[in-house]
């Protein structure tokens, strides 16, 4: 049976430290693995992120345009045309379309729009809804509630 004092690793397991800087017998001596001379070898080498050796970097040489505000409130779109895959009577809500596959997360936000037709009479729960689509909807005989805030 094994001992505790004898217990080693795998071989290979753990790799020996490169020690650099430590005589021409450590195979790193000198310029310890840097080379001759250059920008590279220097001391303070580190260059920030984004740097392209003094040509004008590409997020500079990209032009702006607009502005993106980080509040937006984003909604995943959804078309009749995709609730019409919903059985007659159904109860349409977030959690079904998720269960589904038409949204990826549970916090997504809903929208429905009036692309498609749609001739099943649903109940849709939505975040929001088009005018069209509303319209649609009822006169196909189901009825729409907004959620949340």
């Amino acid at each position: 049976m094994n001992e505790l004092s004898s217990l080693a690793p795998p071989k290979g397991a753990h790799k020996t430290r490169r020690r650099v800087g430590r005589g021409p017998g450590s195979g790193f001596g000198k310029t310890s693995g840097r080379g001759q001379k250059g920008q590279k070898a220097r001391a303070a080498s580190k260059k920030r992120p984004g740097f392209e050796g003094g040509q004008m970097p590409l997020q500079r040489r990209v032009p702006k345009r607009g502005f993106t505000p980080l509040s937006r409130t984003r909604y995943t779109l959804l078309s009749l045309s995709d609730l019409a895959t919903f059985d007659a009577g159904t109860e349409v809500t977030p959690e079904l379309l998720l269960e589904k596959g038409f949204l990826v997360k549970a916090t997504d936000l809903v929208k429905v729009l009036a692309n498609g037709e749609l001739t099943v009479k649903l109940t849709v729960k939505a975040h929001k809804f088009s005018k069209t689509a509303v319209s649609k909807i009822e006169a196909a005989g189901g009825t729409t509630e907004v959620i949340g805030g």
